[in-house]
Parts: C-alpha cells; sequence; structure tokens
C-alpha cells in the first residue's frame, strides 16, 4: 500500500464503522524518532511523522532544519535501523502564516507560501493548513478571532499554490483543515475551563472551506481533504491531565456522520489513558497526535538510569558521575527562554517544574552540548558493567519482567527505548 492510500483507506475503515487510526509522532528527538521506527520494524504498519511550522522552516525553525533537511534527518535514522522509507509518512503541522503572525498580511503570507512550497516539494504528504492566526494589518479587535470566512479564504489561497506545485507529481498530497486546537505545548494554567468545538463551528468550517476551495477551481484538492482539526477537551497542563470525555463530543462526533470522506485529527493527545484513546477512535478522532509524552518518557527512562549509576559508582573513584540531572538543569537556567513563560511558583516550585512538569518543557534542552556530553557518560558508564536484576526491579519494572520472560537484552538504550514503547504500545493497541 502507498503512504497515500495508507492515510485514505484510514478514513475509508472509519466510515465503514471499523474504528481505526494512526499515531501522529509530532518530535524531532532523534532517540524518539528511532524508537517509533524499531517498533514499527516487521510489521505492516506504517510510521506517520510530523514536524510543526515552528519546529521546522525554511529558515530553520528552532531545530534548525528545513523541510527538506528534516526529511534526511529521518531517513539517516531510518537507513542506521534498516527501516524501509516507504512505510514512513510526513506530516507538516500548521502550515501557515504563524511563525509571522506579528507581520502584515502581505509579507506573512508571502513567507507562509515559501513554507508550503518547501514542504510540498521536499515530499511531505499530509498537510494541515492553518490560517487561524490574527496578523498585524488584520481589521477588528486584535484580541477577539479572525472571520472564519477569512480563515478559509487564506486557507485555499495556499492550498492552490500547493496544487500548482505538485501538479505534475504522481503523488498528491492529502490535507488536513480546521483551527480549532488546544494550546500548542499544553495550557499555560491548570483551569478547568476547557473547550470543545461546538458542531455548528464544525459545520461551518467545512461550508466555508468548500466555498473557498469550489471558488479557486481546487475540486480535486477538496476530495483529497481527510481530516478536521477540532478541539475535544483533551488537554495537559503543569500537573493535571484532562482526559478525554466522550458525552461531550456527542454532537461534535454526530455532525462528522454526515461528511463521508472526513475523519476528525486529536491533538494534544499525550498522557491520554488507553481506554480514552480507543473511545476517541471510536468516536472518529482517527489522527492522534502525541510529541511531549514520548520525550517525557524517555526524560524518565534517562534520570532512572541516573539513579542507577549513582547506587552503583557513587564513591568509586574510578567512575566519572554523569551527573545528568544537574547538567541538564544548568542548561535550562542559563536559556530559560523555553521554560519560563510555562512554569510560576516559588523557586523550589520551578525547580520541581522544570524536571517534572507534563509540558516537558527540558525537552528542548537535550541538544545542548553539555547534556549530551553527560548522556554519553552515563551511558559509557552503565555500559561498562551489567545491571543487577534487583536494581532493574526497582527502576525499570516493566523492562525486568520483559527480562526474566523473554529474551530482553538489558542495556541503556534499550531501557530507555523500552520506556518509551509503553507509550507507543498504547496508540498501537488502541489506535
Amino acid at each position: 500500500m502507498e503512504r497515500i492510500n495508507y492515510l485514505k483507506n484510514i478514513v475509508k475503515l472509519q466510515k465503514q464503522g471499523i474504528a481505526i487510526g494512526v499515531c501522529s509522532i509530532c518530535s524531532s528527538n532523534p532517540f524518539v524518532i528511532e524508537t517509533a521506527l524499531e517498533h514499527a520494524l516487521g510489521s505492516d504498519r506504517f510510521v506517520l511523522i510530523e514536524s510543526t511550522c515552528n519546529q521546522v522552516n525554511q529558515f530553520g525553525g528552532y531545530t534548525g532544519m528545513t523541510p527538506y533537511s528534516f526529511i534526511n534527518f529521518v531517513y539517516s535514522i531510518a537507513e542506521s535501523i534498516h527501516f524501509p522509507k516507504e512505510k514512513i509518512i510526513f506530516g507538516g503541522d500548521h502550515l501557515g502564516p504563524n511563525p509571522w503572525k506579528n507581520e502584515n498580511a502581505d509579507t506573512s503570507l508571502k513567507k507562509a507560501l515559501e513554507l508550503i512550497k518547501e514542504y510540498v516539494l521536499a515530499g511531505f504528504t499530509k498537510i494541515h493548513i492553518d490560517c487561524s492566526m490574527r496578523l498585524k494589518n488584520d481589521a477588528g479587535n486584535k484580541n477577539s478571532p479572525l472571520d472564519p470566512y477569512i480563515i478559509a479564504e487564506r486557507t485555499a489561497f495556499l492550498c492552490s499554490y500547493a496544487e500548482e506545485l505538485i501538479a505534475n507529481k504522481k503523488y498528491k498530497p492529502v490535507y488536513v483543515i480546521g483551527t480549532d486546537v488546544p494550546s500548542p505545548g499544553g495550557i499555560k494554567n491548570d483551569s478547568k475551563k476547557i473547550y470543545i468545538t461546538k458542531a455548528s463551528d464544525f459545520y461551518q468550517t467545512m461550508n466555508f472551506s468548500k466555498e473557498a476551495f469550489y471558488k479557486k477551481n481546487l475540486f480535486s484538492a477538496w476530495e483529497r481533504v481527510i481530516a478536521v482539526v477540532v478541539n475535544t477537551g483533551v488537554e495537559y497542563g503543569n500537573q493535571i491531565v484532562y482526559e478525554y470525555e466522550r458525552e461531550r463530543n456527542k454532537d461534535l462526533c454526530e455532525a462528522l456522520k454526515n461528511f463521508p470522506n472526513i475523519v476528525f485529527e486529536g491533538h494534544s493527545t499525550d498522557y491520554q489513558q488507553g481506554t480514552h484513546l480507543k473511545q476517541m477512535v471510536e468516536d472518529g478522532i482517527a489522527i492522534l497526535k502525541v510529541g511531549p509524552a514520548l520525550t517525557f518518557a524517555m526524560r524518565e527512562g534517562l534520570f532512572l538510569l541516573k539513579y542507577i549509576e549513582d547506587e552503583l559508582f557513587k564513591g568509586n573513584n574510578d567512575f566519572e558521575l554523569s551527573n545528568l540531572i544537574n547538567v541538564i538543569d544548568e542548561a535550562m537556567i542559563k536559556n530559560p527562554a523555553h521554560w519560563e513563560s510555562y512554569y510560576k511558583g516559588n523557586e523550589q516550585e520551578i525547580k520541581f517544574a522544570r524536571k517534572y512538569s507534563l509540558y516537558d518543557r527540558i525537552r528542548y534542552y537535550w541538544t545542548e552540548t553539555s547534556v549530551q556530553q553527560s548522556v554519553k557518560k552515563l551511558i559509557k558508564n552503565l555500559e561498562s558493567c551489567q545491571i543487577p536484576l534487583s536494581l532493574l526491579s526497582q527502576f525499570f519494572h516493566g523492562s525486568y519482567l520483559k527480562a526474566r520472560d523473554r529474551n530482553f537484552k538489558i542495556t541503556p538504550m534499550n531501557l530507555i527505548k523500552d520506556k518509551i514503547k509503553e507509550i507507543l504500545l498504547d496508540y498501537q493497541v488502541f489506535c
């Protein structure tokens, strides 16, 4: 099955009443990507990997990667573990003027066109177009939502450019529209006022978007719109997870039944329980995006290895300890840009949040040179010995059981991957 047909087939099966979905890996972390690909090795599953407009764009984004270099980056990981490239689907998330929303519409949309161009020509075949943000010179109250008709027109405008670029290509991308999304990276406070998209707003998005697409003769492109992003109330905060509530989404999901070629795309599904992931897929939320929960699991694994390192080598002059937890905290203090707007409270509360918050803002610091050196030292120290089963049971009990019951090789790298795979397994089982 081809990449595009894989996503279309999920929509087709959904409309036949078969509860099936796909997990979208929203991460640029190489360890997470490698683990996700490794988890799918030997199966017939495709792996959907997405990058956002702020993360990867023509100027490098905060990762320093363009769409072309991001694909090459993922492919290099795939080659290293012999994962077939044709089983990877690349998605572009929130593509539009968001990185330049503080500029006037003409300059912002011009950059958005270049962004679309680079994503489409690089080989991204799932394109989410998001024009929901108010630009500098847009009329009206700057704090009010942008006119939904303008959103639809701008979405069609960017889509028409993408269609021109791929006119002679064999594979046409599928599109995702809709902008009613949870706050990127989690809500900024633990308020219980969680908004859910109204069925009437979903209908409006569909009607306005179809009209705007048809005005630009984008009939073929409209047929390839497979999903709409809606807010289902699934969210997380600093120390709280808002679980999926089926009853509150009843009207919205009932409205979806009137559209035979559309499913919902759910953002911020991180930390949801498996039973709720299952309910979401059953209700037509077939594309489930996850990112911070995966790097959170990786962080858990690395911290647990640090505790094992202390138990085995602290006080042993033959070993220089990695001091990982202190090293990464020092990196965060030195450059607070990625976390300071998220963590509030006294000094102790902020220190705790830097390490353990569900926002997982610590994920932005694993590429720091000092942190990478510390991680390498930690792994090297633990590779020099056999981790005792008792410590394995204490800190990695799930891996301990696997090591007892079947052929699970106990290495630091495998233990970290096993933590990440616990999250991936939920999505595999319940999607």
